[in-house]
């Protein structure tokens, strides 16, 4: 199977599934804060190193296809910033500290930057 077909059938779960976590917590909690976004970004995180680690321990020769599957589909389709968190972790287990937090700072403030910028310009093409 395609590392494609298998990466797009892991994001369809995990898309599925987010959009079911922001449905709980929205019928749970309400719509004052973002708790579909948190809950998924943190289990995400949580559920990324739980299986990567998983998977260095026990299972080093695993698949590419079960990695693909699994942390690039399901847990990407669920939340990016899963990826976001290894990546950061990574980067401090070699201990590139700096380069670590250097990367959290501009992921997070480019981002938001850019969603603002993003905003901003839909608005001014609409007007």
């Amino acid at each position: 199977m395609s590392s494609f077909l298998i990466v797009a059938l892991g994001g369809g779960i995990g898309a599925a599934l987010r959009h079911g976590m922001n449905l709980l917590t929205l019928r749970w909690l309400g719509p004052n804060f973002p708790y579909g976004t948190l809950t998924v970004n943190v289990a995400g995180s949580l559920i990324m190193g739980l299986f990567i680690g998983w998977l260095l321990r026990y299972n080093p020769g695993t698949s590419a296809g079960l990695r693909l599957f699994v942390a690039t589909g399901i847990l990407g389709g669920f939340t990016t910033f899963s990826a976001f968190s290894l990546d950061m972790a990574l980067l401090w287990e070699k201990g590139a500290v700096h380069m670590a937090l250097l990367y959290v700072v501009l992921s997070v403030l480019l981002s938001i930057l850019a969603v603002f910028a993003g905003l901003a310009i839909a608005r001014s093409v609409g007007a």
